[in-house]
């Protein structure tokens, strides 16, 4: 990994040993195993169902995603080898992957943070970037679905490990109307996606994870890419929804004008993509055992624009 230091206030604050000194456990066996599957690609539902069958908690997880609307079969999914045959191998992985780093991530005591909430924006945003992955053709949009919703899983180590930096950054997003990133950026050289796509390699999940999370404050680098980075950028651009807890959308003007940059289409579609991500997001949350935010997205675009 790269050594990332910038000097604050006479304090270096070096991102790996940030990470190091955190001591995350290490991934349950369960997900060390399909990682370890997943280096060959002979191995198909039946090798993949194996290791899901033994974990009895993950296994009921499994069969809850595949049986939520997400998918929308119209017939209960009732066994692991047919759910990896119908939705296929690659995304029962990173469903079982990011359901082993969600049980991973402390919970910090730090102010107002609330663990819960941050992962409610997490799966509102990547119910979102998948919806418009799909609606744009691309087709990794299992994986960006996986990425958008670990991209934020490093604030809450980082809140951890350096409470006394992030009180005031939190305090100057609030006053300063600055993006987190912006400011991470500043005051050490590196950011919360960076961290994360850092976390993402240490566990050594699939890069493809790492190199979508670590670009996701960067909306406009990934559009002037040559050619532009859509996939990476339906990730950033879901990043600019607005959080369960914020009491205006801020970036809302940002959030338009990107979606007008990567896909007209789906800009004159957005109220279906945000009708169509708030569906998904009620049926989904319980597999998550997380509450429904109080305002949808489309009550969030009606309200503001009024």
């Amino acid at each position: 990994m790269t050594e990332m230091k910038i000097s604050n206030a006479g304090i270096e604050i070096d991102l790996e040993q940030v990470l190091a000194s955190a001591q995350l456990p290490a991934l349950p066996q369960t997900a060390i195993r399909l990682l370890e599957l997943s280096q060959d690609v002979s191995n198909g539902p039946v090798e993949f169902a194996k290791p899901i069958e033994a974990d009895a908690g993950l296994m009921g997880q499994v069969l809850r995603f595949v049986n939520s609307s997400y998918f929308g079969f119209t017939r209960e999914i009732a066994s692991i080898q047919q759910a990896l045959a119908l939705v296929g191998v690659r995304t029962i992985k990173n469903f079982a992957l990011w359901s082993a780093v969600f049980s991973l991530v402390p919970d910090p005591k730090f102010g107002p943070f609330d663990l819960k909430k941050l992962w409610q924006d997490s799966l509102r945003r990547a119910v979102f970037a998948r919806i418009l992955a799909k609606s744009i053709k691309l087709n990794n949009a299992e994986d960006l679905f996986a990425a958008a919703l670990l991209q934020d899983m490093a604030i809450p180590l980082l809140l951890n490990e350096l409470p006394e930096h992030y009180e005031t950054l939190v305090q100057r997003c609030g006053t300063e109307g600055v993006r987190l990133s912006s400011l991470e950026r500043e005051v050490f050289g590196w950011d919360h996606g960076e961290a994360a796509a850092a976390l993402v390699r240490n566990w050594k999940l699939p890069e493809e994870f790492a190199t979508l999370i670590e670009r996701h404050p960067n909306f406009d680098a990934l559009m002037s890419c040559n050619p532009p980075r859509q996939d990476a950028a339906c990730v950033a651009l879901g990043a600019l929804l607005p959080s369960c807890c914020d009491s205006e959308w801020d970036e809302k003007e940002q959030f338009l004008a990107g979606l007008q940059r990567i896909a007209a289409a789906s800009y004159d579609s957005l109220g279906r993509i945000l009708a169509e991500a708030d569906a998904t997001f009620e049926d989904f949350a319980p597999v998550m055992k997380l509450p429904v935010p109080e305002r949808s997205l489309t009550q969030w675009m009606e309200e503001s624009c009024e």
